[in-house]
């Protein structure tokens, strides 16, 4: 896996989506490619903005114990497996707009470092390692770019 800290890594998975264009089309889903984007956006804005509330309680908790082995354990995702309605874009977006905020956002995250992260509470599962980090970003953002062919 890649390690979205490494520099290298980082322009690597930049040449990856500036494969895209905005009539690139899925494997695979439903999902448009500026959708795409924008839904891979959704993971950075939970560390970088307030946008999108943190869930509390009974639900904080039915995540943890579901959802956080899938998010950050190391087993690729699957095809077409269901998404968190706080990911879901129901609204048309920009390729472009889309393209340069993720590109943006890798960079941040990458020179912000691993050091940055380390025991860095996430926005639903707690306190995570780098390592955790790392796959919580790579992991979903390299399901997407490969349902698009890049």
């Amino acid at each position: 896996m890649k390690n979205v800290f490494d520099a290298q890594d980082t322009a690597a998975t930049i040449a990856r989506i500036n494969n895209l264009s905005p009539d690139t089309q899925p494997l695979w889903g439903k999902m448009r490619v500026a959708e795409m984007l924008a839904h891979c956006n959704v993971a950075y804005e939970m560390v970088f903005t307030d946008k999108h509330p943190k869930p509390k309680g009974f639900k904080k908790f039915l995540i943890k114990l579901f959802a956080k082995k899938i998010v950050v354990g190391p087993q690729p995702y699957k095809r077409n497996i269901r998404t968190a309605p706080e990911f879901l874009i129901s609204d048309e977006r920009d390729f472009n707009t889309e393209k340069k905020r993720l590109i943006a956002y890798l960079e941040k995250t990458q020179q912000l470092g691993a050091s940055h992260f380390e025991g860095k509470e996430s926005h639903a599962f707690g306190k995570l390692s780098v390592k955790e980090w790392n796959i919580l970003f790579y992991k979903h953002l390299d399901h997407h770019l490969g349902q698009f062919g890049v």
